[in-house]
């Protein structure tokens, strides 16, 4: 099973958002989601658990070095660039 952590600032609301908006993504390109886990957290969160995921997605900038590719997930807000955002996700997890 493949894990994304999605992060923003405080774990809630635009991690939701994002979440939601990537795991439709991922739908539409037949992917099939009961090979991938999905979790929410803060920003401040990720330094201590990013090991546990394949990738995280951030909908703020991240520049810290945590050993797990970070995807910025900021076009899964504003619908601008998305595409691609998800086309890096797929790359990253090897779907």
């Amino acid at each position: 099973m493949k894990k994304i952590l999605v992060a923003c600032g405080s774990g809630i609301a635009t991690s939701t958002v994002a979440r939601n908006k990537l795991e439709e993504d991922l739908q539409a390109r037949g992917i099939n989601m009961k090979e991938i886990s999905m979790e929410q957290t803060s920003i401040p969160q990720i330094p201590s658990i990013a090991s546990e995921y394949d990738v995280i997605v951030t909908t703020a900038r991240y520049k810290e070095d945590v050993g797990v590719p970070i995807i910025n997930g900021l076009a899964f807000l504003t619908g601008i660039g998305e595409d691609g955002a998800v086309d890096k996700i797929v790359e990253t997890l090897g779907m």
